[in-house]
């Protein structure tokens, strides 16, 4: 997200193992460790077998899948273990951001026989919101006998007096009628407007990163294998289909000489404009990056250092950004509004280049 005064999976893939006599035999190496996104499409991973891992996200027991013919009694996949989103300390109204991941949570995990658009919208109603928004969730509801979503961040993409967008990041694990896991996840514009006793959701606009371009820049290989860049499913497959401007890719990897850092948005799943005016967003242009945690620490935490997240948002400029946000105004800069702040920033740091 960007100032309002100057100037938001495709899946990640996941390792691919099939276990033989019990022992593993990696077939897909593009795969994303601990929190991280890798590129490509949706990844499956046979019944079983074990995933990577992923911070709040138990990976859950697994049964071993022999070659030949399958036992007498196959082995009950296991979906992982997911907990639900709870704001930290610091956050802005975070009853908006709660009720935004509360919808995402439910329509994206269901038992089995939960499927489909229906039911969706059941849960939704249950939780005292429109059961049509079930027909905007897209790729919340996988063709699956069951899933599970973890929230990874919920970060402002806009936050008004009466009206809110809230960028909901999550990793997401479906179970098919043939056993097989599937590993994604996306980023989901979920717009608010204020509304008593709860603010009301108006509708979803989840990520549509693209197909990944067989020519991926040099940056963008970079940027894709760099561990000190955490990027969730829908940033991943930006940066795999070739959409994200080389200049931010090039910032990131400045970046991440001295840091790392957790992405919430590049291009996808962000709001088209700057919430709230008629400008465009530097985001769905590929020129803009969202960092909500940095070296381990979340930009919204009143304990994270403030000498930390100031000086992050400096090395962004001087990176080639020519608009930073964050939670607070800092002061100089090469143009009188190269630094900005406003609620909406007060969880993230925001870096848009105008090349």
């Amino acid at each position: 997200m960007e100032s309002d005064t100057a100037g938001g999976i495709r899946r990640f893939v996941p390792r691919r193992v099939v276990l033989l006599g019990g022992a593993g035999v990696l077939l897909g190496a593009a795969g994303c460790a601990g929190s991280g996104g890798g590129a490509g499409p949706a990844g499956r991973t046979p019944a079983g077998s074990a995933g990577a891992p992923t911070p709040g996200v138990s990976p859950g027991a697994a049964g071993a899948a022999v070659a030949g013919s399958p036992p007498a009694s196959a082995p009950t996949a296991a979906l992982p273990a997911v907990t639900p989103w709870v704001p930290g300390p610091g956050e802005v109204s975070p009853e908006v951001k709660l009720r935004a991941v509360q919808l995402v949570e439910a329509l994206g995990t269901w038992p089995s026989g939960g499927e489909g658009a229906a039911a969706a919208g059941a849960r939704a109603a249950a939780l005292g919101l429109d059961p049509g928004l079930a027909a905007q969730a897209g790729p919340l509801l996988p063709a699956a006998d069951r899933a599970a979503l973890q929230v990874v961040y919920a970060q402002y993409g806009g936050l008004l007096a009466d009206s809110a967008s809230v960028m909901v990041v999550c990793r997401q694990w479906a179970l098919g009628a043939d056993g097989a896991v599937t590993a994604g996840g996306t980023t989901v514009d979920v717009r608010l407007d204020r509304a008593q006793p709860l603010w009301t959701v108006t509708g979803l606009r989840p990520a549509e990163p693209g197909p990944a371009t067989p020519t991926p820049s040099a940056a963008a290989r970079s940027v894709l294998t760099d561990t000190r860049i955490v990027l969730p499913p829908a940033a991943a497959a930006d940066v795999a289909a070739g959409t994200v401007h080389d200049s931010v890719l090039r910032a990131l990897l400045t970046l991440a000489q001295a840091h790392s850092f957790q992405v919430t948005v590049l291009r996808s799943g962000h709001p088209l404009d700057v919430f709230g005016t008629n400008r465009p967003s530097d985001h769905p242009q590929g020129r803009g990056v969202d960092i909500w945690q940095i070296d381990g620490h979340t930009v919204a935490d009143p304990a994270t250092d403030p000498a930390l997240v100031d000086g992050f948002m400096r090395a962004a400029a001087a990176a080639g950004s020519y608009n930073v946000g964050g939670p607070r105004q800092l002061s100089g800069g090469a143009t009188v509004n190269q630094f900005f702040s406003d609620r909406t920033h007060h969880d993230h740091v925001h870096a848009g280049f105008a090349e």
